[in-house]
């Protein structure tokens, strides 16, 4: 009514208790678990969805759930529960699309990855090659499978190098798998909040450090660096055949409360905010398909591991009363919006 065109995302780590408890990610039978579930939602939902999202995030779900632990299941080291995990997001993300268009056919559908532009610290042999192996986990480990139909050959190698896995063959990645993971999809949804610099301090010998994180940093620590969004833009778009790319979430915590005016005045998110979408007017420019920008996020809510302490929230909510209190940002937000374009102050 309002205008709004809806977006909705299939997954985004809420397994069911009961599917966990048969192996969740790591059991290749939730595949058709999942592709069940899109056709339940999307025969209900899909004569009104503009867009259809299949997974958020198969880094955070495989890597946070069973290497890190900092998410459901809470597992760590388990680096084989982390790949099998990732390739049967990867499988039933394909397995889904064809039942989504089938039941939304005027919907566009894709997944969306997050992803980390990272340099090294210094041009060390050391350190290209940990930058090597992190972008090719963190970033190709996903990108690749999705839009080029295969995994990357040399973190495949690496895994038998180092004794995780007993051979290149992935006995958990079937016949057809990955033609059915790499089918088309109408958008790349991105996520991104900051770079990685990539440093291999145990190396005995090492050249001096020529990078650092040495930006302003968010609430979560994370460094502002509006410039690697551009340049992961750009790369996508050189080293992949790429479908339209939207940034589905981009956007900054600060503890920022409200003010004696009764306002919430949050000027390091609007500094935020700004870099960003100039950093991506200037992909634009470069020939980059970007169709889309989504802030993260509309309202303060809960930050999984953080709980209600991370705000990230155009709008101020107080978690007593409810009340919701746009912060300057918002209104700087609703500003861009109006006019379409962005000041460039630098």
């Amino acid at each position: 009514a309002q205008g709004i065109n809806p977006c909705v995302t299939l997954y985004h780590w809420d397994l069911p208790l009961a599917l966990e408890e048969n192996g969740g990610w790591t059991n290749r039978s939730i595949c058709d678990a999942f592709a069940n579930y899109a056709d339940v939602v999307t025969k209900r939902l899909g004569d009104r969805l503009h867009s259809v999202i299949t997974h958020n995030e198969p880094w955070c779900i495989s890597v946070l759930g069973y290497v890190q632990g900092e998410h459901a299941p809470g597992i760590k080291n388990d680096w084989i529960g982390a790949l099998k995990c990732a390739h049967h997001l990867n499988l039933s993300h394909g397995m889904a699309l064809p039942i989504i268009r089938q039941n939304a056919p005027k919907a566009e559908v894709g997944i969306t990855l997050n992803l980390c532009p990272a340099e090294p610290a210094s041009d060390s042999q050391a350190d290209l090659e940990a930058l090597r192996k992190f972008d090719g986990f963190f970033n190709r480990w996903y990108l690749d499978p999705i839009l080029k139909g295969r995994y990357p050959e040399d973190r495949v190698q690496d895994l038998v190098d180092d004794g995780t896995l007993k051979s290149t063959e992935l006995d958990f990645v079937h016949d057809g798998d990955l033609e059915m993971s790499s089918r088309p999809i109408d958008f790349l949804g991105l996520n991104y909040y900051s770079r990685a610099v990539i440093r291999v301090e145990k190396a005995e010998k090492n050249d001096p450090v020529l990078r650092k994180q040495d930006g302003p940093r968010t609430d979560m620590g994370w460094e502002v660096h509006p410039e690697s969004l551009c340049r992961l833009l750009v790369r996508l778009k050189d080293e992949y055949d790429i479908p339209d790319l939207v940034i589905t979430e981009n956007g900054a915590a600060y503890p920022t409360g409200i003010s004696e005016d009764g306002k919430v005045h949050d000027q390091e998110r609007i500094d935020y905010f700004r870099g960003h979408l100039v950093a991506c007017a200037k992909a634009i420019e470069k020939g980059v398909p970007l169709t889309g920008y989504y802030a993260w996020s509309l309202m303060d809510n809960f930050e999984w591991a953080f709980g209600y302490e991370k705000r990230f929230g155009l709008v101020y909510v107080d978690y007593e009363s409810l009340e919701r209190t746009p912060k300057e940002s918002a209104h700087y937000f609703a500003k861009i919006i109006a006019q379409n374009e962005v000041d460039d102050e630098r």
